[in-house]
């Protein structure tokens, strides 16, 4: 069985209007939010074994400050195909993925993030910023993984949900 764990980017900054959508970094929110999931991760004895993300710089920012909260020692690959696309494109990713990894985060952007949650659980979630969903594919091989795949929504985690303040 794989494991994967689907997080949105952490709240991002709208105060610099002259940069693109791409460029925006995290708001203050979002850069204590993003090692607290990571921390409740390494806490849940999530870590994972490999972690993709979408290029963008919000998405980047994010998975690096969860990467180094939850243990992770690998490197974060940066991918620009996670930027402004569709589930399918995870899809294709995660197919790809050697066996090695049994549990697999991808970091990236809505709508897609709610929609790849939709498509592998059949199940219709919120995931606003910093949103974490744990799902337990009945996969051994990634290439298996295809769009008839049915995973479990293990959990969906919000930082909101988690902690008060």
């Amino acid at each position: 069985m794989k494991t994967l764990l689907i997080l949105r980017h952490a709240k991002s900054s709208w105060k610099y209007p002259e940069r693109s959508d791409y460029d925006r970094p995290l708001n203050s929110r979002g850069k204590r939010d993003a090692p607290r999931m990571g921390k409740y991760l390494h806490q849940q004895g999530l870590t994972p074994d490999r972690i993709l993300t979408s290029s963008a710089k919000r998405a980047r920012k994010t998975a690096n400050k969860v990467a180094k909260s939850c243990g992770y020692t690998g490197k974060v690959k940066k991918l620009e195909a996670f930027y402004e696309t569709v589930p399918g494109v995870y899809f294709e990713i995660l197919q790809a993925l050697p066996d090695k990894y049994q549990r697999v985060m991808v970091v990236g952007h809505n709508p897609t993030m709610e929609q790849l949650l939709n498509h592998l659980t059949g199940q219709i979630e919120r995931m606003p910023t910093a949103a974490l969903a744990h799902i337990e594919l009945p996969i051994q091989h990634w290439d298996a993984l295809d769009l008839y795949t049915k995973g479990t929504l293990v959990n969906l985690w919000t930082p909101k949900t988690l902690f008060t303040d």
